[in-house]
């Protein structure tokens, strides 16, 4: 495996030969490396698994993650592998359309296949300068006020700053921190695979259409050349560490839909099931936690992937400002005052959607409302835009409805927005002429365009997109700086 030397200076007050040690290399993990590695941070994966997941399971990135590859340069890389379509249907698959004027240069979904877009963020990752090492296993580990000391499966102790788990819903990293997951256990179960058929399309669609009148938790949707993506609820609970069996799908599927559909020659096949928790907190000190490791939910709406790619965009600048020696104070505890009620409102509408795909009268009948309210413009863009998170504002404070919102692609004096934030820095915007982001130079870019299409004189842009000021007053510009970006250097 290509493993580079690091030839970065050392940090300040380094005490570690690694910074940061990410456990885990799944999307989360490997974008979490990528964006620290932008800032110099000396990063080093540990993934336990030592091959790639044999099966092809397709994932949908949302507009707000394409968003964010497009701001570092990855779109069309990654976009390459993928298979577009239109924005909509998402929330509770409740077939509608996506409104008119989506406020964003890329709305629509991209579907592509899981392991693909681990390869290409574990690749975009290793060029950049971070280690992956496959068949590591984190068994413990112990922080102190200088750094964390964490010991592999096999024995071996490795030195570090900061540890951060991005290992899964069943989080080896949470279990030893001792953080509370609280929420709700599987309730019912759904059985998912990809799998040839011995029927033709026009009968199955004839039956998906009979049956999803009334179970929203069944489909068969074509997938390629013969191979169907095929959903069915379970009879039951099982264990989520064996997949079920041909033979299970073709049972539920004669119970369900009355026809097996002669299935065969199955891709692969696994289960999910409704269980719901979000972590008690984001950080323990030198320790934090991002992805499915710090909360899960039911995959209906398509979010979870998208949830933990966006956790490394918002956490990835912190914790480098933090290793780099630049970073306010309270910087790194923005990470959990941002992300976990964003997670919150994640899971809220996850449990709200299984709700509607219950086949119980009284959800069927809220289901039908919704889908009667979905014909309001207003309605069915606040659900999009709530699934796709470029409806999310955090909260920085008073001001313009405009501060703590992402500001999407637009065109700029040297091409496009998102073009020039592709190595992760701070950006400001002044259609002034007249600002400066003076000694913090190092840390933002600055550009001066008095031809951009904003409502406003300037604005500061955070390394994830997100405005973190508005304005033409350079005192009060030189407060944000430092509350975002800490002290100028000398």
């Amino acid at each position: 495996m290509y493993s580079p030397q690091f030839t970065t200076a050392p940090s300040p007050d380094n005490t570690a030969a690694i910074d940061v040690i990410i456990a885990g290399c799944g999307p989360t993990g490997a974008m979490l490396a990528a964006e620290l590695r932008l800032h110099g941070v000396r990063v080093l994966v540990l993934e336990k698994e030592s091959e790639p997941v044999s099966y092809v399971r397709i994932v949908g990135l949302h507009i707000r993650s394409i968003e964010l590859l497009a701001m570092r340069g990855l779109l069309e890389r990654i976009r390459a592998h993928g298979r577009q379509r239109p924005a909509g249907g998402f929330f509770a698959a409740i077939n509608k359309p996506a409104p008119q004027g989506l406020d964003s240069a890329h709305a629509y979904l991209l579907g592509i296949p899981q392991r693909v877009i681990v390869r290409l963020l574990e690749e975009h990752a290793v060029e950049l300068g971070a280690r992956v090492r496959h068949g590591c296993a984190l068994a413990g580990f112990a922080q102190d006020d200088e750094g964390v000391t964490v010991e592999l499966a096999d024995g071996e102790q490795l030195r570090t700053r900061y540890l951060v788990g991005c290992d899964g819903a069943r989080s080896a990293v949470r279990k030893l921190l001792g953080v509370g997951f609280p929420g709700e256990p599987s309730r019912t179960e759904t059985l998912m695979g990809e799998m040839e058929v011995g029927v033709p399309q026009e009968e199955i669609a004839a039956k998906v259409a009979e049956v999803g009148q009334t179970e929203k938790r069944f489909w068969l949707r074509p997938v390629g050349e013969r191979a169907y993506s095929v959903v069915v609820p379970a009879a039951g609970i099982g264990d989520r560490t064996v997949p079920p069996t041909l033979e299970e799908f073709r049972r539920q599927l004669r119970a369900i839909a009355g026809t097996d559909f002669g299935v065969h020659s199955p891709r692969w096949l696994s289960r999910f099931g409704d269980a719901t928790r979000l972590a008690e907190r984001y950080r323990v000190g030198r320790v934090l936690l991002a992805g499915d490791a710090a909360h899960i939910h039911p995959p209906t709406g398509g979010q979870g992937l998208n949830l933990g790619v966006q956790d490394a965009f918002n956490l990835g600048w912190k914790l480098a400002g933090q290793v780099r020696g630049w970073a306010p104070e309270t910087l790194l505890d923005t990470y959990h005052a941002e992300r976990h009620p964003v997670a919150a409102e994640v899971l809220d509408n996850t449990r709200a959607q299984m709700e509607l795909h219950s086949p119980e009268p009284g959800p069927q009948a809220l289901r039908r409302l919704l889908t009667e309210l979905m014909d309001f413009d207003e309605v069915n863009r606040h659900l999009i835009e709530k699934i796709t998170a470029i409806g999310i504002r955090y909260d920085f404070g008073e001001g313009p409805d405009l501060l703590g919102r992402r500001l999407p692609d637009m065109d700029v004096k040297h091409g496009r927005l998102y073009n020039l934030m592709h190595h992760g820095r701070g950006l400001l915007l002044d259609r002034t002429e007249r600002l400066t982001v003076g000694g913090w130079s190092d840390r933002v870019d600055h550009l001066a365009d008095p031809t951009t299409a904003l409502d406003v004189p300037s604005v500061l842009l955070r390394p994830d997109g997100h405005v973190a000021w508005t304005g033409d007053d350079q005192r009060d510009l030189n407060a944000h700086l430092t509350r975002w970006f800490g002290n100028p250097a000398n």
